[in-house]
Order: C-alpha cells, then sequence, then structure tokens
C-alpha cells in the first residue's frame, strides 16, 4: 500500500493544471482582439456603486466601493474586486464583474490601490504588484464589519498576482473562502519583458502613459526627491516597465532594483503555501504575459486550480452564446467556481 502514495500524490498534482473549456468563436480568436474588444464593446457600460473611504494605519486612506452596502442581518456573499495596474472602478473588466456579482444577488466591494481613485494618496508609497498589506487591512475591515457574511475574492492581473501573493504568504490568516486570479503576472521579470516584444509594445505604452501621469500628479503633491532621483523630464525618458520599476517603482516600496522587486513579488513563489480554494486563469496567448508564468505542478498547492486557455488575450475571454450574443465568459467561470466551494463550506 505504502508504495501507492507517491503516485497519488503525483497524479493529483496533475489534476491541478487543466484545460479550459473557453472555446472562442471565430471571429474573436485573435489575441489582440480579445484583449481590447471589452473596452470597446463595454465602453458605455453602466455600473453603480456606493463609496467609502477607510483609513489606513499609517494615515492614508483607501477607496472602496461597493455595489451595496449590507445591511447588519445580510448573509449573502461579498465579493472582494482588486483590478489590474492603474485600474479602478472605470475599467471595463472591473464594472463588469461587480454587474455579475451584483446579478447573482451577491455584494460586491472593489479595492482601489493606493492613488488609483480619482484622488492621488497621500504618502511617498503608492502600490504594486507584490502589495498585501493594504489587501489584508481592507479585506479584514470588510469581514470584522460584517461577520455574518462569507467573503471571497477576485483578482485581475497585477490584483491577481497580488492576491496569489497574500494567499501563500498569509495562509490562514486572511478571511477569504475562495478566490479567483485573474491573468497574473505569477513571474514578473519574464511578464516586463513579454511587454517590451512585438504589438505588446502597444499595451506598454499605454500603461506607461498612465503611469507616467500617475506618478506626475503625486510629485506635485509630495516631495519625491529624497526617494527618487528624478525630476519630470527624466520621467518623460522612461519608456519601458522595467525602467519604471527601476526607477519608482522599487525605490518607493523599498526594494533595491526591479530585479529584487520581481524576485520578492512574483505570485509564482507563494502558490504552494495556499490553503484556500484557488482558481488561476492564464491563456497562453497572453499579451502581457509570460508563459513562464504558468508553474510546474509540483509548485502547486493541492488547493489551487491552474486552469489554462489557448485563447483568451489579456483579461479577455469573450465568447457568444447560441444566440450569438456576446458573452464575457471570466465572469461566469468566476463566480461559479466560487459559487461551488462556498456551497462545500
Amino acid at each position: 500500500m505504502l508504495c501507492l502514495f507517491p503516485l497519488q500524490a503525483h497524479f493529483l498534482h496533475k489534476l491541478m493544471i487543466i484545460e479550459s473549456h473557453f472555446k472562442p468563436v471565430w471571429w474573436l480568436r485573435n489575441k489582440h482582439v480579445q484583449t481590447v474588444w471589452q473596452k470597446i464593446h463595454r465602453h458605455k457600460l453602466d455600473c453603480p456603486t456606493i463609496a467609502e473611504r477607510i483609513t489606513l494605519p499609517d494615515g492614508d486612506f483607501l477607496d472602496l466601493a461597493w455595489t451595496e452596502k449590507p445591511t447588519d442581518q445580510d448573509t449573502r456573499p461579498i465579493v472582494f474586486v482588486l483590478h489590474g495596474l492603474e485600474g479602478s472602478i472605470d475599467s471595463t473588466y472591473a464594472k463588469g464583474m461587480m454587474n455579475a456579482i451584483r446579478a447573482r444577488g451577491w455584494i460586491g466591494v472593489l479595492m482601489h490601490f493606493r492613488g488609483c481613485s480619482k484622488e492621488p494618496n497621500l504618502h511617498a508609497r503608492a502600490y504594486h504588484s507584490g502589495e498585501t498589506e493594504d489587501v489584508l487591512f481592507a479585506a479584514t475591515y470588510v469581514a470584522n464589519q460584517y461577520p455574518n457574511q462569507d467573503i471571497a475574492s477576485v483578482g485581475f492581473s497585477l490584483g491577481g498576482n497580488a492576491l496569489v501573493k497574500l494567499l501563500g504568504e498569509k495562509p490562514t490568516d486572511h478571511p477569504f473562502k475562495a478566490s479567483v486570479s485573474i491573468c497574473p503576472p505569477l513571474d514578473l521579470e519574464a511578464s516586463s519583458r513579454r511587454i517590451q516584444r512585438g504589438l505588446s509594445r502597444v499595451y506598454q505604452k499605454y500603461l506607461l502613459d498612465m503611469l507616467h501621469e500617475s506618478i506626475a500628479r503625486k510629485m506635485m503633491r509630495i516631495d519625491l526627491c529624497n526617494l527618487l532621483n528624478l525630476d519630470r523630464n527624466k520621467l518623460k525618458k522612461i519608456k519601458s516597465l522595467w525602467q519604471f520599476d527601476e526607477l519608482i517603482t522599487a525605490p518607493l516600496h523599498g526594494f533595491d532594483s526591479a530585479q529584487d522587486y520581481y524576485q520578492k513579488s512574483s505570485g509564482k513563489h507563494f502558490l504552494r503555501d495556499i490553503q484556500t480554494p484557488t482558481l488561476v486563469i492564464h491563456a497562453k496567448d497572453d499579451p502581457f504575459l509570460s508563459n513562464r508564468s504558468i508553474p510546474k505542478p509540483s509548485e502547486l498547492s493541492h488547493r489551487v486550480t491552474f486552469e489554462i486557455s489557448e485563447f483568451g488575450g489579456h483579461v479577455g475571454f469573450v465568447n457568444t452564446n447560441q444566440q450569438q450574443k456576446i458573452e464575457y465568459w471570466l465572469e461566469h467561470r468566476s463566480l461559479q467556481f466560487i459559487e461551488n466551494h462556498l456551497k462545500g463550506l
């Protein structure tokens, strides 16, 4: 009997990496079409929310956006949503997920990372792919305010990496009952190189433009001279995300370099320690990510399901239903996974 155990363990690990059932129609197969379609198709999407500001231990603030505020006796699940790089409640993917949560009769709450709501944050520190302190503080705040409700989490891209890192860092010290990480850059160094190649440089330029605006606003409010050897002219010369992380992200957040930041913050290193049912969704054709983000079976906890699709782009996964109407598969897949595991509690 004993000789079977290693084989059984190996079989269980292989089950954790699965092939996705997502299949786009032929005219939506292109990775760039998948990536940009939602932003075009849903540019007028409405998502009414209720704002709440919470104060952090260091005196800074985070802005939350609720689909609705729970009542004292509420028992409906709360889904805690984390956006991607320079995202917000105005991002079409965030609106879509929050509306899907609302449509299920649940409650959604999106946490804006520092500086990502409409007001610059108060301190030099901002956010990054490995930022977990603020996520844990905000999620714990929600759990303490509404102790009768189960809390699950969904993270997109940068937020997905931060979520995976938190789940591995604090395997039993967080309030999430189930989690979904969508298109996370689990190998940050490899992904920073991937986005510098081919047409992916268009996305890099788009993200850098937003980052430039964000840090410029911060420099108007806060003197960063002691932390950054950088002025506005040097800021304009930053042409890659790696340069931005080397010159801004790393020094602002206590890392020695971009390489040090990537090494310490990549979610891939934390997958094996996760104890919460977690789904990670990855597309092989993602123009933002390297396939080095795909872990080996031995790098996964038995609580993690890593789902790989041939198609989907970055936070795309758009298909059509039987009536040939556009559907956003990520929303259904994510919330169904959460529901399945909440029912099992």
